[in-house]
């Protein structure tokens, strides 16, 4: 149970020193606390957005912090690191002091939310979710949330890669409590992959496919591009009577045919015999029926006729 107590205790002096500073440093921007315990002493890291003034003229301000860190809050021989923030929009803290200080100086709620959603996303943010509650336009206390943005809200991921700041903004109706909650750029969630081909993978895990570690594998040859088969034009079906704009040909320009690519024509096929006449069953009949067919000797003429006599 004591050393329940022990851990208890020491995380309530680390709270304390962490309000004690956003106080003292509000002027700098306080953007974060870090308290390492090392052989030599307790190292105190300071993220502020202006480190002159946390540093003050010849280092006097930061001597005021040491020592008030070492007596008040009992850390042995404390060291401050003052480090500057690389881009102040994405500080969930400092963002949160900005909107708190905005609605104190008479902005709407609802122009400072919006104005501070959109700063944050046009930095990179992957995600920005604000929360605005306390009296807003009334007598009545109510919450209103600003979210733009993927953001995660449990489990391993909102631990990893989002960070929250508070601050409070005093105003003549009561306080308003500010919450603001950035998902940093470049944060890689659980469900996003990315596939690789063969050669990238045979490169980072060689050993699946048998290759040495070390030998980078041949690179596969690239396919060749297939020209697209080329259909044939269709031409509109003319008309009757149309005329084809198409120029005729000269008789000289056709060129000759060579006789051995000709092939030889099928022989046509014959026609059927014709079958042969019947011959007659009775050719007396077929006679008699026939006219008998005049002679064609001249008659003597009726003079030599008499003579004869």
């Amino acid at each position: 149970m004591a050393s329940e107590r022990k851990f208890v205790a020491e995380n309530v002096r680390r709270v304390l020193l962490k309000e004690y500073l956003m106080k003292e440093v509000s002027r700098a921007g306080f953007g974060g606390l870090d308290i390492q315990r090392t052989p030599m002493g307790t190292r105190v890291i300071l993220t502020t957005e202006r480190p002159g003034l946390v540093i003050g003229r010849r280092g006097q301000t930061i001597k005021n912090l040491t020592l008030v860190i070492e007596e008040k809050y009992g850390f042995g021989n404390p060291q401050i690191e003052v480090q500057e923030v690389e881009n102040a929009s994405l500080n969930a803290q400092i963002m949160a002091e900005k909107l708190a200080f905005s609605l104190e100086r008479g902005w709407h709620f609802r122009r400072a939310g919006h104005s501070t959603v959109r700063r944050v996303m046009d930095a990179g943010a992957r995600g920005c979710h604000i929360i605005v509650a306390g009296k807003l336009t009334g007598q009545r206390h109510r919450t209103e949330k600003f979210k733009e943005g993927y953001i995660k809200f449990c489990g391993e991921p909102r631990v990893l890669f989002v960070e929250r700041g508070y601050a409070v903004a005093k105003l003549k109706m009561g306080v308003i409590g500010v919450t603001v909650e950035i998902m940093r750029p470049g944060s890689k969630l659980p469900a996003d992959t990315t596939i690789l081909n063969k050669t990238e993978a045979a490169a980072k895990l060689p050993d699946l496919f048998g290759l040495p570690p070390g030998e980078a594998p041949a690179p596969a040859p690239a396919p060749a591009p297939e020209a697209p088969a080329q259909k044939p034009a269709q031409r509109p079906p003319r008309s009757k009577g149309e005329r084809s704009d198409r120029p005729p040909r000269p008789p000289g320009d056709r060129p000759p045919r060579d006789s051995s690519d000709r092939r030889p024509k099928a022989p046509a096929d014959k026609p059927a015999d014709k079958p042969a006449d019947k011959p007659a069953e009775n050719p007396a009949k077929d006679s008699a029926d026939k006219p008998a067919e005049k002679s064609t000797k001249p008659k003597a003429p009726p003079k030599a006729k008499k003579e004869a006599e």
